[in-house]
């Protein structure tokens, strides 16, 4: 879900080109992209893409030919994933598992009846991920060559971790998280670029990659980043999703622009969640990550791409060799003189 803070973000995103991201390091929160390549690559009627054997392989499609479309241009992507997700998420969890088992319900009925542009949106509401997919995520992007981050817990905050720290230029998900973790930028609609048809409109929208600085942001409502956060937790968080009651984006920025402490914006408001609105405050400000990480673009490795894709997963072996010499020229043309760089350095 995330945190809805799009009526602040809208009006300073500025839609970018792919081009002015070369040479830039962005730390992508990996669960969220695979989500969203299990969303929308699919068959007509909701089918995810599977093998002869019955596993999905979607999140593999999308992701091996997502991402050398991104290394083609040069960007320096990194991938972090979840690690354990903090005690207070548990009850959202919950929620998200029982939505899902109520999509594959309502998914199976609207085939029954033979309604299939309703079961293709119960088919990507249902979307999960299992361990064997992650881990098969993971060992494809090693044979890439692409850097993967495990983080010790929410890899949002990972990814702004690293941002901050200068690390990586910016955190990339569709997702406004990272933005009340402390990343300076946020690149969203990195996964989903193109046309995409609206649910249950004949209407395509065309959509580009978007840019949302932390310091513009802040600035353009005349706050700060911790009167950001206590905005996301009024509105809702992945903590407390439905927040306080009656209260959206605007009515928060106002309360918080008028009584400004944190604590005195919390004691003015009906909260109702079992987590005290402080303990997600502090989450945010200080969350749980790590400064063990190496960032290291690698040549592909050709044969391990080609036995998991093609032999254990049963892609076009044309497919993916074609995307392969993408992949190989991408590495020459935009990583491998920076790599030897850093090993001289």
């Amino acid at each position: 879900m995330g945190v809805n803070i799009r009526e602040l973000v809208e009006p300073v995103a500025v839609e970018i080109s792919f081009e002015s991201l070369s040479k830039k390091a962005i730390a992508l929160d990996a669960y969220n992209m695979l989500y969203q390549f299990l969303a929308t690559i699919r068959q007509r009627d909701g089918t995810p893409l599977m093998d002869s054997r019955g596993n999905i392989t979607s999140h593999l499609n999308g992701l091996f030919y997502r991402t050398t479309n991104l290394l083609e241009y040069g960007i320096k992507v990194v991938y972090v994933f979840d690690g354990k997700p903090p005690e207070h998420k548990a009850k959202e969890l919950e929620r998200r598992m029982r939505a899902r088992l109520e999509a594959e319900k309502k998914y199976i009925e609207a085939l029954e009846r033979g309604e299939v542009e309703e079961a293709r949106i119960y088919a990507q509401q249902a979307s999960r991920l299992t361990t064997p997919m992650v881990e098969d995520a993971k060992k494809l992007l090693t044979y890439m060559g692409v850097p993967v981050v495990q983080a010790p817990s929410e890899g949002e905050a990972q990814a702004a971790f690293m941002a901050a720290r200068g690390d990586v230029w910016a955190a990339g998900s569709q997702d406004f998280d990272s933005l009340l973790f402390g990343s300076p930028r946020l690149v969203r609609n990195l996964a989903i670029t193109g046309k995409r048809k609206l649910p249950r409109k004949e209407v395509y929208v065309e959509v580009k990659p978007e840019l949302i600085e932390l310091e513009t942001l802040l600035k353009a409502h005349g706050i700060t980043r911790e009167q950001l956060v206590v905005i996301g937790i009024l509105v809702g968080t992945d903590y407390a999703p439905e927040g306080v009651r009656g209260i959206g984006v605007k009515k928060a920025l106002k309360l918080v622009k008028e009584l400004r402490d944190p604590e005195r914006v919390f004691k003015a408001v009906e909260w109702t969640h079992d987590i005290p609105p402080e303990e997600i405050f502090r989450y945010f400000l200080n969350p749980e990550v790590t400064d063990k990480y190496r960032l290291e673009w690698r040549p592909p490795n050709r044969e391990a791409i080609i036995k998991l894709l093609v032999d254990e997963h049963d892609f076009s072996q044309e497919r993916v060799e074609n995307a392969l010499e993408r992949l190989e020229k991408a590495y020459r043309t935009h990583f491998k003189q920076a790599s030897l760089e850093s090993w001289f350095a």
